[in-house]
């Protein structure tokens, strides 16, 4: 399944105070950790390139865990446009499924914040498609796709807010940083763009 495109929201959810959810609810986590390593939740997003292929960074790290079977079922649905999102199985991963979503390169691509939010928004939308409850990603458009940190730390706080007024049975969104600095970075953007206090 590939989605492409953004889904207006349909209903306003009031924002609760004290932690990072929603009356959905839908919690969000910012954590140092490996994309790979997340058993407890049912997805993984991937932040992939346009050919699905085994790349470096999160990409490599998510098909090397998955096994040769991942990029085998990936081929038939490249290329990957600019902001759609795919969901595969995990095969050799311990989530049952992967969403590869296609952000922007924020210097060789036009629009590349626009993009970048297609790209969240699809992945979230085929989450909700696909009735999954709990998920983990990474810093999408940081590292290979070279977007400023703060930057994309504000996109993905103000699509994943946007997202959470709407209809869905998402109940855990885990980002998943490389650094104590972006995971300060993530935090604040969410306090900022969603008004919240971030522990």
């Amino acid at each position: 399944m590939i989605w492409n495109g953004i889904s207006s929201p349909k209903s306003c959810r009031e924002i609760c105070a004290n932690n990072i959810s929603w009356s959905n609810p839908m919690k969000i986590e910012v954590v140092i950790g490996n994309i790979v390593k997340q058993p407890d939740v049912e997805a993984i997003v991937n932040s992939a390139n346009a050919n699905l292929r085994l790349g470096s960074g999160v990409a490599g790290a998510i098909h090397m865990a998955a096994g040769d079977k991942l990029e085998d079922y990936c081929q038939p649905f490249a290329p990957l446009e600019l902001g759609a999102a795919l969901i595969t199985p995990g095969f050799d991963l311990p989530n049952k499924w992967v969403i590869h979503v296609r952000s922007a390169h924020y210097i060789n691509n036009t629009e590349p914040e626009r993009y970048m939010a297609f790209a969240i928004f699809s992945m979230l939308n085929v989450a909700r498609e696909n009735k999954i409850k709990t998920l983990a990603m990474p810093a999408i458009g940081t590292g290979m796709f070279k977007f400023p940190a703060v930057l994309a730390a504000r996109i993905t706080a103000k699509c994943l807010q946007e997202f959470a007024k709407g209809e869905h049975d998402i109940e855990l969104v885990r980002i998943c940083v490389v650094n104590e600095e972006m995971r300060q970075l993530f935090e604040s953007a969410l306090a900022v763009d969603v008004g919240l206090n971030v522990g």
